[in-house]
């Protein structure tokens, strides 16, 4: 118990938090471009779905900054190696992407649920706006997950490659 207390903000029993909180955003980015595409291409789908993706998403915002910090923390004790930085640089990137992220499935989520039926009451085009917004989740989700792929390339490079293959 006392060596939990004297763990620093970004270790855990003096371990690091980067590999835990890396796991999370591994896991939940994906899944929350996935139900981003998904509401944006099925109509039932987006309609359970409901404000969960923009939910997620929010939690993927605030995760990656915490993730980032944790890394930060990390590449302090192994020392600076080309393949630190190069992780570091490449996870640095994925915080605009996670903005794009929530800014996209928030406006598809506020659209569908709260604009598009005030705009057809009216009598006006929603179709422009639905087709917009499929676009930028599209372009969204592959530029984020693109994003991961390479950070978690780089980081598994930074951790195994001096190790195991090349």
């Amino acid at each position: 118990m006392d060596r939990i207390a004297q763990a620093g903000p970004f270790e855990v029993a003096g371990l690091p938090l980067h590999p835990l909180l890396v796991h999370a955003v591994v896991v939940l980015t994906p899944l929350t471009v996935l139900a981003l595409l998904l509401g944006a291409f099925w109509p039932a789908a987006r309609r359970r779905l409901g404000v969960v993706t923009p939910l997620a998403a929010l939690a993927v915002l605030v995760l990656v900054p915490i993730t980032v910090a944790a890394g930060q923390a990390l590449a302090i004790v192994v020392g600076p190696t080309p393949a630190v930085e190069r992780h570091h640089a490449l996870g640095l990137m994925l915080l605009p992407w996670a903005i794009a992220l929530f800014v996209v499935s928030a406006a598809q989520w506020a659209w569908y649920r709260f604009g598009r039926p005030r705009v057809a009451r009216r009598g006006g085009g929603t179709r422009a706006v639905g087709v917009v917004l499929a676009v930028a989740a599209t372009a969204v989700g592959a530029g984020t997950l693109i994003t991961i792929v390479l950070i978690g390339d780089s980081g598994a490079r930074a951790v195994w490659g001096g190790l195991v293959g090349s």
